[in-house]
């Protein structure tokens, strides 16, 4: 009852933060709340081991083998294989922040959304008598270090391949973000 009310609690926040933009701001936190919630209450299917997180295809290939180098000859097959990455894994840190044009007030509604979310997952799981051994007989937990591991090794690729990219002159996307190639070759 306690995370449910700290929920409650954050979307009034946000919507006292929304400011002169508070109708768009409380409509998106109160849709990303909705967009959510499904996830939110069937979160114990996860511990469950009911439903389980898809490992993407270029993560288990990348978990594999993240130096392999095969058909990866020219600048642009290196960027198509660090677009799958990115795909996966979200942007590198070498990307640029995105100039959205948010407002303060639809980031405070969406961090109060992520909050809400939180809380009713937190609420939900709570009623898991021994979770963590639940996890453990199900395969739940074995399957979680699993996706981990393969987020690592597409990190861990999406890396060495930008280093290649670079070491043949190629430009970013092929190689980090700031890298100047010398010559002319793409």
């Amino acid at each position: 009852m306690r995370h449910i009310a700290l929920a409650v609690s954050a979307v009034s926040l946000s919507l006292v933060l929304a400011g002169c933009n508070a109708g768009a701001s409380a409509r998106g936190g109160v849709e990303q709340v909705g967009a959510g919630l499904g996830d939110a209450v069937t979160a114990p299917l996860d511990d469950l081991n009911l439903r389980r997180q898809e490992i993407p295809t270029v993560l288990l290939q990348a978990e594999s083998n993240p130096y392999d180098l095969r058909n990866l000859n020219h600048c642009r097959t290196i960027a198509a294989e660090i677009a799958r990455l990115d795909e996966a894994l979200g942007p590198d840190t070498d990307a640029p922040p995105s100039q959205d044009g948010s407002y303060m007030s639809e980031r405070a509604a969406d961090a109060a959304a992520a909050a809400a979310l939180d809380a009713v997952r937190d609420t939900v799981t709570d009623f898991i008598p021994a979770r963590s051994w639940v996890r453990r007989l199900t395969g739940a937990d074995a399957h979680s270090k699993h996706v981990q591991s393969a987020i690592q090794a597409g990190l861990r690729r999406r890396a060495f391949l930008k280093g290649v990219g670079m070491q043949r002159n190629c430009a970013p996307p092929a190689a980090p973000a700031g890298f100047v190639p010398r010559r002319g070759r793409n």
